[in-house]
């Protein structure tokens, strides 16, 4: 039966329409398939569960991923992050006091004017977060700890003027990123002025940090390395720093009035500046 050339064109045109979709779907599959994993929950959703909890059931994050999510400014309620994903998230002025975000990834968060008091963060990770609104660092953006659990925990941080008294760091680690971390993300870790006042720190590790005019008295640092720190004009009054470990550290015009277990401390004759120290 003989075909007409219009007959042959619909019937090639038509084929043409149907191998192009194809192509679409199959690359809109592919472009699904190599976009970044989303959030768990929208900023949306964790404001609206947030708004109705209620004091006596917390809202539960355990294990979710928040991850770059814009939850500033939020009022979290007490509820459970135990574990939660959190890393780039923006926490600006977020209030989560006696929160439980124990295991909780932090890194690279947005923490200015964050307020963490009394919450558990033991085994958290608080690595190279955005702590200040500009490059004048004002101690008025720091993030508050003051009496929270972060035992265990890892920081490194700029925290200058970060308010840690009264709060448990047994065995946390403070300090520099190792080598083999995520390229780029180690700052310089600072906490100038920072206070840990009345703040458990047995075992605590913490090096190559600037810690200039902060304050540690009436702490409890038995058995602390604080290895190649710049403790000038730090004030330990009153602290316990028995078999603590200093090697490496600048201590000039540190105050180490009523210090108990002076005698104990090891690597003392290896810091710098103790003769202008205050006794």
């Amino acid at each position: 039966m003989a075909i007409s050339s219009h007959a042959c064109f619909c019937n090639l045109r038509a084929a043409g329409v149907a191998v192009v979709s194809l192509l679409s779907v199959l690359c809109g599959a592919i472009a699904l398939s190599t976009t970044a994993p989303a959030a768990d929950l929208s900023a949306r959703d964790v404001t609206q569960r947030l708004y109705k909890a209620v004091a006596q059931t917390p809202v539960d994050f355990s294990n979710a991923d928040l991850s770059f999510l814009d939850l500033a400014g939020l009022d979290f309620k007490s509820a459970v992050l135990k574990n939660a994903n959190l890393y780039g998230a923006d926490l600006t002025s977020a209030n989560l006091q006696g929160v439980n975000l124990s295991g909780a990834k932090l890194d690279r968060a947005t923490t200015v004017r964050t307020d963490f008091s009394r919450a558990n963060l033991e085994r958290a990770t608080i690595l190279a977060p955005s702590a200040f609104s500009d490059v004048n660092f004002n101690h008025a953006d720091a993030a508050q700890f003051a009496g929270a659990n972060l035992r265990g925990a890892r920081i490194a941080a700029r925290m200058d003027g970060a308010n840690f008294r009264g709060a448990d760091l047994t065995d946390a680690r403070i300090g520099p990123l190792e080598r083999t971390a995520e390229a780029g993300m180690a700052p310089a870790t600072r906490m100038m002025s920072s206070d840990f006042s009345g703040a458990v720190l047995v075992g605590v590790e913490i090096r190559d940090v600037d810690l200039t005019f902060a304050r540690f008295t009436g702490s409890n640092l038995k058995g602390a390395k604080l290895i190649g720190l710049d403790l000038s004009r730090t004030d330990f009054s009153g602290a316990d720093l028995t078999d603590a470990d200093v090697s490496g550290s600048n201590f000039d015009g540190a105050n180490l009035a009523n210090v108990k277990g002076l005698d104990t401390v090891k690597g003392l004759n290896s810091v710098t500046n103790l003769s202008t120290t205050l006794r």
